[in-house]
């Protein structure tokens, strides 16, 4: 599959909004920008890698030159990006779990978007709209965003580790070392695949 990349998922999702919509669209999010406490519930899902709203109108699609003809659009159209960890109903379903009056207001008024809860039509449009990566490329595609801070958190103790013994004793090295790898246990992760989730789910992923 194209969007998947080890560990790692790429979701594209593209929504109409009527144009006398958009404008209460963009205030939305910059209420959300300056008053970032309402995105807790999204800050804390930590198989998200990022996600991105942009909002566009029919002048601010790319032009390639006077011969590309100029777009001529019924709708405003809204860009949302994400990149994550784990299956895609596992995205969607903890999306809507942990911000469904949030997603509200991100697609306030998307034509025909549903609302986030129940959540069987929230998966409709969302798997409607969705349009597939055609090419997706991650750097470390074996890791989740949880192995990333992991291994900074590493990075930066092993340097403080490098500097502090750097005249000690052997003895008293393997006892600071001894130290630090029972400090770092929880973040020496192992890189790979995502485990299977359910009988079910592998078998959804099998037919694809």
């Amino acid at each position: 599959m194209s969007n998947i990349a080890g560990k790692s998922y790429a979701m594209n999702v593209v929504t109409p909004i009527p144009w006398y919509i958009a404008p209460i669209n963009r205030l939305i999010f910059l209420f959300a920008k300056l008053r970032q406490g309402t995105l807790l519930g999204l800050l804390t899902l930590s198989l998200i890698h990022y996600a991105r709203w942009v909002i566009l109108a029919d002048n601010q699609f790319p032009n390639l030159g006077k011969e590309q003809p100029k777009e001529k659009l019924k709708y405003r159209y809204m860009f949302f990006f994400s990149n994550f960890n784990g299956s895609w109903d596992q995205y969607v379903d903890s999306f809507s779990m942990a911000i469904p009056t949030g997603l509200d207001f991100f697609w306030f008024k998307n034509v025909r978007y549903p609302k986030s809860v129940p959540i069987k039509p929230f998966h409709d449009h969302i798997e409607y709209n969705q349009i597939w990566t055609n090419h997706y490329y991650n750097a470390y595609p074996m890791a989740a965003s949880n192995d990333i801070k992991s291994a900074k958190n590493v990075k930066a103790k092993l340097l403080g580790f490098i500097e502090d013994t750097e005249n000690s004793s052997a003895e008293e090295f393997q006892a600071r070392f001894n130290v630090l790898l029972g400090d770092l246990q929880h973040d020496l992760v192992l890189m790979e695949r995502t485990p299977i989730v359910s009988l079910a789910a592998d078998a959804v992923e099998q037919r694809h």
